[in-house]
């Protein structure tokens, strides 16, 4: 039998928000999650504005479709808190199987009020054109898990709703997606457990950072320190000679 991994204590919990940080880069998930530090660019408050949208539309029933947002989140197994944008509840059709073959777990599960089996489906909402984004998609398969453990069901797919374009990109939650967010957030308690925030290194996507201007890259980046600079002006000068 495999051995289970140890569950997290309700205080060692953290933001499942941080994944997509951690996925990017990271030292800005040390920066924003170790250190505090934290600088809104257009893209960011633009994402924040569009949250805030969808948290205050609160929820509606749709025929077979029931909606929540801001749905709160969590998981013992993976240490991990949060909010869904948006979760839908599918109706399952009254002839359906109690479970799928795909797994153990139930395929639906009963809503307070109202009759049958609802299959949870989560959507995260992203500023932009629809992409394929792994950190995006990590951080929702993280919400799916967390509806898994919380209501004991199957949540074999969600979306992600990109704002620009005002399109879904369904996701489907494989193997391969849990593994690797489960493996994201050992990651991520291994680095906020550590307390360090790991040292710059400037690559080509550092522009697309909003923490860019506090980060500082080029500078502090192990590719220009000090030491690097020094060494290579000392063999400049001794190839030049006196």
């Amino acid at each position: 039998m495999t051995e289970q991994p140890p569950m997290h204590s309700e205080d060692d919990l953290l933001p499942l928000s941080a994944l997509q940080h951690l996925l990017f880069c990271p030292r800005r998930a040390a920066l924003v999650h170790i250190e505090g530090v934290w600088d809104e660019s257009r893209a960011t408050a633009e994402g924040s504005i569009l949250h805030e949208r969808v948290h205050s539309s609160g929820s509606e029933s749709r025929g077979d479709v029931r909606i929540a947002r801001s749905l709160r989140l969590h998981s013992l197994r993976l240490g991990l808190v949060g909010q869904a944008d948006v979760v839908e509840f599918h109706r399952l059709p009254d002839a359906g199987p109690a479970q799928e073959a795909s797994g153990s777990l139930p395929a639906g599960v009963a809503l307070t009020g109202v009759k049958g089996l609802w299959k949870p489906f989560p959507i995260e909402y992203k500023v932009g054109r629809l992409r394929h984004e792994r950190a995006y998609e990590v951080q929702l398969c993280a919400q799916a898990l967390c509806l898994e453990e919380m209501l004991n069901v199957q949540v074999p797919q969600g979306a992600l709703y990109y704002g620009k374009t005002a399109r879904r990109l369904q996701i489907a939650f494989d193997e391969r997606l849990r593994k690797d967010t489960e493996e994201a957030a050992r990651r991520l308690h291994d680095l906020i457990g550590s307390g360090k925030t790991p040292t710059a290194r400037y690559e080509k996507k550092c522009g697309e950072c909003s923490l860019l201007n506090v980060c500082m890259p080029k500078v502090t980046g192990v590719r220009h320190n000090v030491g690097s600079y020094v060494q290579k002006e000392l063999r400049s000068t001794e190839e030049d000679g006196p």
